[in-house]
């Protein structure tokens, strides 16, 4: 099937590794036209298809919201690690600041496909024993209820950063070795960054029969056979 549609879309998280990784797909992707991206401080990173917003409060984004209409897509890659950190700073800073982001796009924006970067082992129920799989799987059903034209919440495990990127945490140089014994034994554990790019991308272009987005469906969308 093909579709030569063009694509302006928006990038957060794009100082962390994954969104660095996402917009990187999206800047060279022939069908992406314009990426917004937002930051709380400058990336240096210049590109002719780039555009850039610095704000620092991710929960206020009023003094922005009138240019964030007219986008295709967001790509939500904002998130920050559990480990060592209070609960309810944790439920803040993924559900609540998440919620208020993707709130305001979907105000300004009714045909938006929104991504939605979650992870593996994520509890749609909301009733396990994990508080952070908890935390993920609410933030991940309320955004279903949203009035974008689609969301979709993507699950990856383990993500192989993109070469000569600035963001991939360094203890990725430690256990990069793992990625094919891993993708090898348990495939839908295990995709690239550019492969969960390039899904995201695709998913937009083409749709996809599921919302809730796991490894082995990242691994399709980008089109890479296993």
């Amino acid at each position: 099937m093909s579709n030569t549609r063009q694509l302006k879309v928006i990038v957060t998280g794009a100082s962390g590794m994954v969104g660095e990784g996402v917009m990187h797909e999206c800047l060279q992707h022939p069908q992406v036209e314009e990426v917004l991206v937002i930051n709380r401080r400058p990336s240096g990173i210049v590109h002719p298809k780039l555009k850039e917003i610095v704000h620092q409060d991710f929960f206020n984004l009023t003094p922005i919201a009138d240019q964030l209409r007219d986008y295709d897509a967001c790509y939500f890659c904002l998130g920050v690690s559990s480990v060592g950190m209070a609960q309810q700073q944790y439920y803040r800073l993924t559900y609540t600041l998440t919620m208020h982001v993707a709130e305001t796009l979907s105000r300004r924006n009714s045909n938006m496909i929104f991504c939605y970067i979650s992870g593996a082992g994520t509890d749609s129920s909301e009733q396990g024993r994990s508080a952070w799989a908890r935390v993920k799987g609410k933030t991940e059903n309320d955004l279903l209820k949203l009035p974008f034209k689609k969301v979709y919440a993507f699950r990856p495990g383990f993500i192989k950063p993109t070469k000569g990127l600035k963001h991939a945490h360094t203890f990725y140089r430690y256990i990069n070795w793992l990625f094919p014994i891993g993708r090898a034994l348990f495939p839908s554990g295990f995709c690239t960054l550019a492969e969960l790019g390039r899904a995201m991308i695709n998913i937009t272009l083409y749709g996809y029969g599921r919302q809730i987005i796991e490894g082995k469906d990242i691994i399709a969308l980008a089109g890479t056979p296993l």
